[in-house]
C-alpha cells in the first residue's frame, strides 16, 4: 500500500511540475486592435512585418508554439529578424471580436493560427497550424519555410 501511495505522489508531483512550466503567453485584457497598431508601428520602424498568433492560454498547442517560436536555436532567429511577433488572445473573457474581424476570422482554421499583417497592418495571410506540426510538437523545417515564404523581403521582392 505505501509503494503505491509512493508512486501516486510521484506521478502527481511530476503532473504538477510539468503544468507548472507552462508559461502563459496571452494577455485576456488587452485590446488587440491597440495591440495591433502598436506592432505596427514598430514593425513600420523596424523593416518587418507582424506575426499575430491567435488563440489563449487554453489553447495546449499556442502554448507549445510559442515556446517553440522563442526557444528554437533555427526558428527564435527568424522570428526576431522578420516579425514583430505578438499573441492575439480569444477566450470567453475576451474574445476581442473587433480584431477577429479585421484578422479575418482566423479562427476558423483552428487554434493558433497565424495572420501575417504586412507593415500597414494589413492581414496578408493567414496559416493554420495543423500543417507545421510534428508529432507532440512543431516541425523546424515546416516552420522555418512558413516564416521564410511569408517575410517582408520574401513577399516584397521582384519577380525576375
Amino acid at each position: 500500500m505505501k509503494r503505491i501511495a509512493l508512486i501516486w505522489a510521484m506521478m502527481f508531483g511530476l503532473l504538477a511540475a510539468a503544468s507548472a512550466q507552462v508559461v502563459k503567453v496571452y494577455d485576456e485584457d488587452v485590446d488587440a486592435m491597440k495591440q495591433i497598431k502598436e506592432a505596427t508601428e514598430l514593425a513600420q520602424k523596424t523593416g518587418r512585418y507582424v506575426m499575430c498568433q491567435v488563440g489563449g492560454n487554453w489553447c495546449p498547442w499556442c502554448l507549445r508554439f510559442a515556446d517553440f517560436a522563442s526557444s528554437d536555436s533555427v526558428i527564435a532567429p527568424l522570428m526576431e529578424e522578420n516579425y514583430v511577433y505578438i499573441h492575439i488572445n480569444y477566450s470567453k473573457k475576451n474574445k476581442n471580436l473587433e480584431a477577429m474581424r479585421y484578422l479575418g476570422n482566423p479562427g476558423r482554421f483552428g487554434y493558433p493560427a497565424f495572420v501575417v499583417l504586412n507593415e500597414k497592418g494589413e492581414p496578408i495571410h493567414i496559416q493554420e497550424s495543423e500543417s507545421l506540426e510534428e508529432g507532440r510538437g512543431y516541425s523546424r523545417q515546416r516552420v522555418e519555410r512558413f516564416l521564410r515564404l511569408w517575410n517582408k523581403k520574401a513577399v516584397e521582392s521582384e519577380v525576375k
